[in-house]
């Protein structure tokens, strides 16, 4: 998502999901200063730019269905209303600021290196923390066998072999993954990294 498509998205969420629940007479939970309302609201915005305006607006009515407070007359918190977000429409892979650090960081290029960056997103969009050292070596068991496969498939491509059907087809969805954990990687690079 570049800036433009991030400033449309937060436009579309003060506009699709703040705007109407305040005009429902939501007011800012009790437990927060008008300041930190509006940085909850700042960040909301921000965080759920990439959602589309279908599903903001199903994200309102949930939202408005199930205020805060003791007399159900408040906002809901920031973290209750992005869980429902994303069970309404997960981020995308390149919107998550936990993968993009990882992948951006050296256990990301480890990962990227050694061939195991695709099992190392499926655990990080099932977990969404950042992978301790037995969660890793978890992971990099999981990934042996497909590490191996295609080892050995770029090895009989460099004989001159001609791979089976089925395992060119495999490779090519395989080395897709790895292009996809690559732009990932580059996307969570500061600006100007590596220029």
């Amino acid at each position: 998502m570049d800036i433009s498509q991030q400033a449309d998205g937060e436009k579309r969420v003060e506009m699709l999901l703040i705007a109407p629940l305040q005009r429902r007479g939501l007011a800012k939970p009790g437990s927060l200063t008008k300041a930190q309302f509006e940085e909850m609201v700042k960040d909301l915005c921000a965080r759920l730019a990439y959602m589309s305006a279908p599903n903001l607006m199903a994200l309102e009515e949930q939202a408005a269905s199930n205020p805060g407070g003791k007399d159900r007359d408040r906002f809901p918190i920031g973290n209750r209303i992005l869980d429902w977000a994303g069970q309404i429409q997960p981020p995308g892979d390149e919107a998550s600021p936990l993968i993009r650090a990882v992948f951006a960081a050296q256990l990301g290029a480890d990962a990227l290196i050694g061939g195991w960056a695709p099992e190392l997103l499926v655990e990080l969009k099932k977990m969404r923390r950042w992978p301790n050292a037995y969660a890793v070596s978890q992971i990099k068991t999981q990934a042996g066998e497909s590490v191996t496969r295609m080892v050995r498939a770029d090895e009989a491509l460099a004989r001159g072999d001609q791979l089976q059907p089925d395992l060119a087809s495999w490779r090519d969805r395989r080395l897709a993954a790895l292009r996809k954990c690559q732009d990932i990687a580059a996307l969570g690079q500061p600006q100007g990294a590596g220029a």
